[in-house]
């Protein structure tokens, strides 16, 4: 099991329509996601920063499997109205890079 930290950042004045689009995600996507063995993906919001911690079976697999997914495309489509960059999802990050943690 991986923990993978990212960052993106929202366009200005878009923070109410991310809020309201993340309020409920497709039930698809959630199947998308746990079948690319995502376990949990949680977000915080700070402003315009946006904070993911992503629990899944393998970061890099999941996001080739995700990537060429018509339910990930429609949902990443709809990101880039949203984001300030969009993710190509090519899968070649992994994330945000720990640099402490409480034993």
């Amino acid at each position: 099991m991986e923990r993978i930290a990212l960052h993106t950042k929202l366009r200005p004045g878009r923070e109410e329509d991310y809020d309201r689009v993340h309020a409920e995600i497709p039930p698809e996507l959630d199947s998308a996601l746990r079948g690319a063995g995502v376990h949990a993906w949680r977000i915080w919001r700070d402003g315009l920063d946006l904070f993911h911690v992503v629990e899944v079976e393998d970061y890099r697999a999941m996001r080739d499997a995700l990537r060429d997914d018509p339910v990930n495309v429609t949902w990443q489509a709809r990101m880039a109205e949203l984001l300030d960059v969009a993710d190509d999802y090519s899968g070649a990050d992994r994330g945000l890079r720990q640099v402490w943690e409480l034993p």
